[in-house]
């Protein structure tokens, strides 16, 4: 607690650390901070998660194995490796299993401005989509002048998968999809 903003009891604070999620340690330390804290989880279609997880890698690091060298332990079996973080991060039933062992799912949601209860001041009218980025951008704001996009390092093109190596994916994401569906009680018609 002594690391976060000092606030007012009628203000919120909100930290935004994507890794908390699949870090074990997590649960047990924020539920020790406070066993109040809500708690906001952003998720994607585990295969592009994954995909743009290496695409990012990619560019930073362009002499690393292919995303199916990644991917596998043995394609030919269709063994996933689950030890390369691209892919354990898509595991969300498991990663929830450890989060729930500290909060009930009634503290953790997937829409922001609702759950929090804070006033939606920032519609879809404050955004216009960028066709370079391939995603929506903030326009201008009166101050500035200027939209406001994600960095370079966001909004890439992926790289090209084969769609045999995406099927093998998607077969090895289900069970955990079908789990993570029913635990939260919505279907993210991740097929």
């Amino acid at each position: 607690r002594s690391l976060m903003p000092r606030t007012l009891d009628s203000q919120i604070t909100v930290e935004k650390t994507p890794s908390y999620f699949v870090t074990k340690e997590a649960p047990r330390r924020i539920f020790n901070m406070s066993r109040d804290t809500k708690l906001i989880v952003v998720v994607r279609n585990p295969v592009t998660r994954a995909i743009s997880d290496y695409t990012q890698t990619l560019s930073k690091k362009p002499d690393i194995p292919t995303f199916e060298g990644l991917s596998f332990r043995n394609r030919s079996l269709g063994l996933v490796d689950t030890s390369w973080n691209a892919i354990r991060i898509g595991m969300y039933a498991v990663h929830l299993e450890s989060w729930l062992q500290y909060f009930p799912l009634s503290q953790i949601h997937f829409v922001i401005q609702d759950f929090l209860g804070i006033k939606r001041v920032i519609t879809d009218k404050h955004f216009y989509f960028n066709k370079t980025k391939g995603f929506p951008c903030l326009k201008k704001s009166e101050s500035s002048g200027l939209p406001r996009c994600l960095g370079k390092s966001k909004g890439r093109t992926h790289v090209q998968i084969d769609p045999e190596v995406i099927e093998q994916l998607r077969d090895f994401y289900r069970p955990y999809n079908i789990k993570f569906y029913e635990t939260v009680g919505q279907d993210f018609r991740w097929e």
